[in-house]
């Protein structure tokens, strides 16, 4: 496969906070609220008021009025001393890294007790409720055992992980401590391309770091986020200057109000070489919030595949594509899922949602992710060349398509069987599937010691008993998780570390 010319880097941007003391220069700039405190006070817009002819933007304002609410987070992984024997893989994490084969040589076979070192990381966040309630992203805070936040005036606080959301990236913390200037956050569906904009961070250890540039794309799904099982991108893109350390931190108008919270950029090196990727405000607002109300996100679910905005020959026939339509087209369809119930089918060209003309997969995903389940949606689509309106209520579950199902177990690299219940009887377990015929070229192979004839028993925390079981558990698996089982003729256990799954 070839390798993309730019390699997408997600980045640790950073924010500072700065308690009091400045003279706000906008009745819009109140420090005193939590962003969802008034919910009859309107979305404040983000349109860009261009200056009077000849006289420069003024970039002054906005990051006098910012920087005070970017905040500086680091944090800390702690890691517990690991044991195992020669050809047992009891450690979940030893193939994730290297360090069984590594240790062998080193110790000997029966010496592989080490201590991992600590893991620090830097990044940013931006403070949207005065009682110390901060967004970042969740690349930022996963895995941490340690945050620690740094306001502009340079005091520290412990900070407290309150929700986070892999699928959009988003991560919301809190510290104690209260009147912090909160940022007034703008409406992102009103930026306009070409809008001049300021990247606010940490980058790169340095202090609070404030770069300018304009919005040179919306909507964009770069493939970064591999986070979560149902993966939500329609970045904003920017040419605003955005460096590792600087994840977390804010994307800002000329009016000083938040648009986007920085989470990536596109570089061949991971350092910024053009392009900058921020989640826009809009979305941030609906995940952080539901967070803030419910402890996690209530995501509605429309329950459809979506064909590739470049979709191959093949498919094109298959769904017959028709480039006079701008749309997106439905690839498969959840039989379960409020799609069909409303009688969408495979092929169809999604249009229009709730009377917003769509014309991205990334559109899509963002719109419906900013609803919850149970919200009535509209859909407007194209079938047969004829235009059609339904309405249906999004659901609260992802739904299942079988080529996922399929896609997943196939990137394994093997060949799967259940086991009979004389099979298992014999073995002294309740059931579990057998994996024969490993091959090189796959997850297992290249990942694990795992050797034909083993029987998975469990994949994360669900039990397999079945091959269709086993598809199931690999969908409901993120990037890392184990796999567990045994091996006919013994009763020892084995785990195995399956890395970057949806990579």
């Amino acid at each position: 496969m070839k390798q993309n010319k730019f390699k997408i880097s997600a980045i640790a941007l950073g924010v500072v906070a700065l308690l009091g003391g400045l003279v706000l220069w906008s009745n819009l700039h109140q420090t005193s609220l939590n962003i969802w405190e008034h919910e009859k006070v309107p979305a404040i817009q983000a349109n860009y008021t261009p200056p009077v002819q000849g006289t420069p933007v003024d970039f002054q304002k906005a990051a006098e009025v910012s920087v005070p609410s970017v905040v500086h987070i680091k944090t800390v992984v702690k890691f517990k001393s690991t044991s195992g024997k020669h050809n047992r893989q009891v450690n979940p994490f030893g193939d994730f890294f290297g360090y069984d084969e590594m240790f062998r040589r080193f110790f000997g076979d029966d010496r592989r007790n080490y201590q991992m070192p600590d893991q620090k990381a830097s990044g940013s966040g931006v403070i949207i409720g005065k009682d110390g309630y901060i967004v970042t992203n969740n690349h930022v805070i996963d895995g941490a055992t340690e945050i620690t936040v740094t306001l502009n005036d340079r005091k520290n606080y412990k900070a407290k992980l309150v929700g986070a959301d892999p699928n959009t990236d988003l991560a919301l913390i809190k510290i104690d401590a209260d009147n912090l200037p909160v940022m007034p956050v703008g409406n992102s569906d009103d930026v306009k391309l070409g809008q001049w904009v300021l990247a606010i961070g940490y980058p790169l250890n340095l202090d609070v770091t404030v770069t300018q540039g304009i919005i040179s794309a919306k909507s964009r799904n770069i493939g970064i986020n591999r986070q979560g099982k149902a993966p939500v991108e329609a970045f904003i893109q920017t040419d605003a200057a955005v460096n590792p350390g600087s994840s977390g931190g804010a994307l800002v108008n000329t009016n000083g109000e938040l648009v986007g919270i920085n989470a990536a950029i596109a570089s061949p090196t991971g350092a910024y070489a053009g392009y900058a990727y921020a989640i826009p405000s809009n979305l941030m607002k609906k995940v952080i919030g539901d967070i803030m109300k419910f402890g996690s996100v209530q995501r509605g679910y429309l329950g459809i595949s979506m064909a590739p905005e470049n979709p191959d020959e093949d498919l094109r026939k298959s769904l017959n594509i028709d480039d006079d339509v701008n749309g997106v087209w439905i690839a498969e369809i959840d039989p379960q899922g409020a799609a069909a119930e409303a009688g969408l089918k495979k092929g169809d060209a999604i249009t229009r949602v709730n009377g917003e003309a769509i014309t991205t997969n990334a559109q899509l995903s963002e719109l419906v992710a900013r609803m919850k389940p149970g919200d009535k949606v509209t859909i407007t689509f194209i079938r047969d060349g004829a235009e059609k309106t339904v309405t249906t209520k999004l659901k609260g579950k992802m739904g299942s398509f079988a080529s996922q199902n399929a896609a997943a177990i196939e990137a394994l690299g093997a060949e799967f069987q259940g086991l009979t219940k004389e099979q298992a009887s014999k073995m002294n377990i309740s059931g579990g599937v057998q994996v024969t015929n490993i091959t090189d070229e796959g997850i297992i192979g290249n990942q694990t010691n795992m050797k034909d004839g083993f029987i998975i028993t469990k994949v994360g925390n669900t039990p397999v008993k079945s091959v269709e079981e086993l598809k199931a558990a690999l969908n409901k698996q993120g990037n890392n998780f184990q796999i567990e089982g045994v091996y006919p003729g013994s009763s020892d256990i084995y785990y195995y570390g399956i890395n970057g799954f949806r990579n």
